[in-house]
């Protein structure tokens, strides 16, 4: 069977989709017409709950709203009660989200303090059991889930696709008139996987408020097939991710150009972006990519974006580059603070510009704006605050005279949360 799929068929005029049955998973809402939500794992050993409760706090300060830990030795299941205590120790109450695969069924029953202090399952269903034993081993996953009241993500994945359901679909193509190509079969084997295995779960007695699906695959096209074609058939609510996306500017341009044309048509509750972090690079990495892509979308507002001149012969150094990486480096620090401190600082807009073609103007339409001096233009730098000239810069002080002019308008023009 072929491991592409040749065509995204979509419909000429989509309808909207209507919003998804919502899911509570903690504090936060995952559906129902609620806020995208922003999702990420660790990669830590979990067995090792000192540095496993550190990268979660890492995660959640970073801004991810829910994070998911790999479950799969006893040790690791046993871990988990003294990574949630480290986390209360730290403040942190971030949703935890268990990851199981083939023998979830024994860690849960094994582990019930796993079980209760975990905030939600992930089980595939590619492998939580093979054979006579997969409907068991399911059943037993999701009665836990029932007897805990937690919800469950029932996620299939291309690279672990149900094996029984894929040879039953090739069956049934088999004697079709006019079979379908392999891609058609292969997709409907991931969407099947994701939707049968749901029912099953409603039919043991999980309420569909407290399921998540997800269908993951590692090429763009694929995935946007597979999401619209699961989102018309279901209305749960939905995980997206580009499944192994890569790493660096590969991996952020593939998931961008997937998800965001499924977050446009309304299609996605919640998403990761599973990015292959550089050796002894950040894990906060992926938080950051999934923030930017919602708010650059329009679809939430996580921190104040910087809007900066990408240089041309008319800028004369690497000043305003300097700047407008040291202004977005200052409010990813201060973020943490101010998110607490002060309500809406995450709409504040800025602007870094390099010369007077676009400067003075991109300056104005921000709420704190700076045109630094082009070639052959006057040493000085302008400072615009809400559409207006407020102040001119100059000399070696401009950037930290700069960063305290945003440090004082934080405070000034955001109302402190009580």
């Amino acid at each position: 069977m072929s491991e592409t799929f040749e065509s995204v068929p979509r419909p000429a005029e989509a309808e909207p989709r209507r919003p998804s049955v919502g899911v509570q998973i903690g504090k936060v809402t995952v559906g129902g017409g609620a806020p995208v939500v922003v999702q990420s794992m660790t990669n830590t050993d979990t067995e090792d709950a000192v540095s496993t409760a550190k990268q979660i706090a890492e995660l959640a300060r970073a801004g991810s709203e829910l994070v998911r830990i790999t479950v799969n030795t006893p040790a690791a299941a046993a871990a988990v009660p003294r990574i949630v205590e480290r986390l209360q120790m730290m403040g942190v109450d971030v949703p935890i989200i268990g990851d199981f695969h083939y023998n979830g069924h024994q860690l849960l029953e094994a582990e019930p303090a796993c079980a209760e202090l975990l905030a939600k399952y992930r089980i595939n269903p590619g492998n939580v059991g093979f054979g006579k034993k997969k409907d068991a081993q399911f059943g037993a996953i999701i009665e836990k889930a029932i007897e805990y009241g937690k919800p469950v993500r029932i996620g299939a994945n291309w690279g672990s696709l149900d094996q029984s359901m894929v040879a039953m679909l090739m069956d049934e193509n088999a004697k079709r008139a006019q079979p379908w190509d392999a891609a058609h079969v292969a997709r409907e084997a991931l969407i099947r996987s994701a939707l049968d295995s749901a029912a099953k779960a409603e039919e043991i007695g999980l309420p569909r408020e407290r399921i998540i699906l997800s269908a993951k695959v590692s090429g763009v096209q694929e995935l946007i097939a597979v999401y619209r074609d699961l989102a018309a058939r279901g209305n749960y609510a939905l995980h997206l991710g580009l499944t192994e996306a890569g790493m660096g500017s590969k991996g952020i341009t593939a998931s961008a150009a997937a998800l965001a044309v499924l977050l446009q048509e309304g299609i996605g509750d919640t998403i990761r972006i599973s990015l292959t972090p550089e050796p002894g690079g950040a894990r906060t990495g992926e938080v950051i990519v999934a923030q930017e892509l919602l708010q650059t979308m329009g679809l939430r507002a996580f921190t104040p974006l910087v809007t900066a001149c990408p240089g041309c012969g008319r800028t004369t150094s690497e000043f305003f580059q300097e700047l407008a990486k040291t202004v977005q480096a200052h409010v990813r620090e201060q973020m943490p603070l101010w998110r607490v401190k002060y309500d809406g600082v995450e709409n504040l807009t800025l602007a870094v510009m390099g010369c007077v073609v676009n400067g003075p103007g991109e300056s104005k339409h921000a709420n704190i704006g700076i045109s630094l001096p082009g070639n052959g233009e006057a040493p000085a730098a302008p400072v615009f605050i809400d559409g207006e000239k407020a102040m001119t810069l100059r000399g070696d002080s401009i950037a930290s005279e700069f960063i305290a002019i945003l440090d004082d308008y934080v405070a000034s023009h955001y109302a402190a949360r009580g």
